[in-house]
């Protein structure tokens, strides 16, 4: 499975899932500064799960209807730094299959497939 990882991730996560073998593309390593839409294309022409905690991709997904090979919203600002990076790699590698092709919200509470 390939990954991109959208600028606001945190660089820890990215390390943690490169650890794991599992192939990672950082927007902030390949493309720094490019928008919302290019990302998602960019990450749909890489046949990739798309990671980020910018909700502004919800709007594309829906409103817009662009293609996507899934997209994973961390949100989890409110729990610790290291918590964030525990919980967001578990269910990365838990449910990684179940992310394909589906909008994803992960909170403290739990995560949501759509």
């Amino acid at each position: 499975m390939i990954i991109v990882a959208d600028e606001n991730i945190d660089y820890a996560l990215i390390r943690e899932l490169r650890q794991r073998n599992l192939q990672v593309i950082s927007i902030q390593e390949e493309n720094s500064g490019i928008n919302d839409y290019n990302v998602l294309d960019y990450a749909f022409k890489k046949d990739a799960l798309l990671i980020t905690e910018d909700k502004d991709f919800g709007e594309l997904a829906y409103r817009l209807k662009m293609k996507h090979n899934g997209i994973l919203l961390l949100r989890l600002s409110d729990i610790p730094k290291t918590e964030r990076i525990e919980l967001s790699l578990e269910i990365i590698l838990e449910h990684h299959l179940k992310l394909l092709n589906h909008f994803s919200v992960l909170t403290k509470n739990g995560l949501r497939i759509r």
